[in-house]
């Protein structure tokens, strides 16, 4: 009978490091690396981004979450003035929808829709130049409102200050308050952490 033989512990060790250079020569880069972000560049100024949906504040709301997502990484410091930073991000919201997506058989809604669409450029205050923009970046999330629709197991729910035996306890006015509420909460969240990446990556 032939003898298997297995790689050497050594061996395996050196296809690892293959496997690494190998990937980080083909320009993948961990989301929080600010790779693409200039060398010298250490603070940032938020302006008020401009809204061009019916819903009044929703740019405001989203700002809080882009600055918490660029706080989060610390490869940046926010500043309040631009008189103060090295980089300025502006944005304009051009999307913005909630509304429902299925409904049940008397024609009520058991699942809502939010998403956003953002416009937006991050410019380099002292050279003046824009050295990352784009036209649609965004996040969504669905919503159940009912409770026979939530999914008390889904990482989502888990996020929040809930147990499965509370929906059962909920009007069903509160169901729908409290899911809108986090699916809402999780949509700012996920646009945030998108918009961090394609700006810091340079997608």
């Amino acid at each position: 009978m032939r003898k298997l033989r297995y790689p050497r512990p050594s061996r395996l060790l050196g296809f690892a490091i293959v496997a690494v250079l190998c990937i980080s020569g083909c320009g993948y880069h961990f989301a929080s690396s600010g790779d693409a972000l200039p060398p010298s560049a250490q603070t940032i100024y938020v302006m008020r981004f401009g809204n061009l949906t019916r819903l009044t504040g929703i740019n405001e709301e989203l700002m809080r979450y882009i600055k918490d997502e660029i706080a989060m990484h610390h490869r940046l410091t926010l500043v309040d003035s631009p008189d103060q930073a090295d980089l300025q991000l502006s944005g304009v919201v051009r999307l913005a929808i909630q509304g429902p997506i299925n409904f049940n058989t008397a024609y009520e809604p058991t699942t809502y829709r939010n998403s956003v669409t953002v416009s937006a450029v991050l410019k380099d205050l002292h050279t003046k130049k824009i050295i990352w923009s784009t036209t649609r970046v965004g996040g969504g999330q669905h919503v159940p409102v009912v409770a026979t629709n939530v999914v008390t197991t889904t990482p989502s729910f888990l996020q929040q200050n809930l147990r499965s035996g509370d929906i059962a306890q909920m009007t069903d006015i509160q169901v729908a308050q409290t899911q809108t509420a986090a699916g809402r909460d999780l949509m700012m969240q996920r646009f945030a952490k998108s918009l961090y990446v394609e700006m810091a990556e340079g997608f």
